[in-house]
């Protein structure tokens, strides 16, 4: 019985912690999801991963925005949750956007990236 209250209340945590990360990561009025991202600092660059499927090359900005690094995306079509099997949040998006702070000094002009099956890399020499 004590075991079944603590799997319930993991459960309902685990939702609970979805629901506000789709309700922190979607602007539902403009239809913009805020896609996934990891940071590896090595030793003479950094990388930045974004997920961005269903997105062309050249429908993708990058910019460097003070010590931040802004990436805008439009995707090949409007998007709908359902397709990723939600059932508790309906509507579509069609545009990805994400500002990622860079921890550490880089040389913006020589900022490179590319895309590769939905993934976004970008590599910022650092100084």
């Amino acid at each position: 019985m004590r075991g079944e209250i603590k799997v319930e209340r993991r459960k309902r945590n685990f939702f609970e912690d979805l629901i506000n990360f789709m309700n922190s990561s979607w602007d539902e009025e403009a239809s913009i999801m805020q896609p996934l991202y990891n940071i590896f600092l090595k030793p003479s660059e950094v990388v930045v991963t974004v997920d961005l499927p269903y997105v062309d090359l050249n429908k993708i900005e990058v910019k460097a925005v003070e010590d931040k690094l802004e990436v805008l995306a439009k995707t090949k079509e409007a998007i709908c949750l359902s397709k990723f099997g939600l059932k508790h949040r309906t509507g579509e998006f069609n545009c990805y956007h994400i500002v990622v702070q860079i921890p550490v000094p880089v040389d913006w002009r020589r900022l490179t990236y590319r895309l590769k099956r939905g993934i976004l890399e970008v590599h910022l020499p650092r100084l």
